[in-house]
């Protein structure tokens, strides 16, 4: 996890196209299951403002999903808020499901520095940076998502190292498209 800026501005038309369209169905459907999918045509927008990285494995995706942070289970009538959308890989949507929000750590809290990728491992840590107040749900976040050594990130961490390392990436692509490995990279010495 790296720290974004601040929250999104919410893109133009995303009111009437999916808020007002998407509470109009929560009204009419207050027994249905999963809420009627009105946010994916902003999937796009949700991607570039998180520079097409996953907010929680800060690593390029080439076609990340909408996550919801708070849950549809958790809380259908943030379904439609674009404050809640968070831009991830599908299979990391897909672990953290319906366990509730407030026990994660919030892309949009992270501060710099807050996390790292260790080398050689690749293993991603908290750091000493993380404040006390928000360690807890920092290390929960660590243990509930497939972050710190899943083979299927760790999988994508060497794709990455390999490919600066054999010189088909110099360190400022690997900045943008996996910032946590150049930063590893620089504090290695190279």
């Amino acid at each position: 996890m790296i720290e974004l800026v601040h929250p999104l501005p919410e893109p133009h038309g995303f009111d009437e196209r999916c808020r007002q369209r998407g509470n109009a169905w929560l009204q009419d459907n207050p027994d249905v299951g999963r809420p009627r999918d009105y946010w994916s045509p902003f999937r796009p927008q949700l991607g570039e403002g998180f520079a097409n990285r996953c907010a929680f494995g800060a690593m390029y995706i080439p076609s990340g999903t909408v996550e919801h942070f708070i849950s549809c289970d958790e809380d259908r009538g943030m379904a439609y808020e674009w404050s809640n959308y968070r831009y991830v890989d599908a299979w990391m949507n897909s672990a953290k499901g319906s366990k509730k929000a407030e026990d994660f750590l919030d892309p949009f809290e992270v501060r710099e520095g807050w996390f790292e990728v260790l080398l050689p491992s690749l293993q991603l840590v908290l750091t000493d940076k993380v404040p006390e107040a928000v360690r807890p749900r920092a290390e929960y976040t660590l243990k509930h998502l497939p972050l710190r050594d899943d083979e299927r990130v760790m999988r994508v961490r060497r794709q990455w190292l390999r490919l600066f390392e054999e010189g088909k990436i110099g360190l400022e692509g690997l900045r943008e498209m996996a910032p946590l490995i150049a930063a590893a990279v620089e504090r290695r010495g190279g």
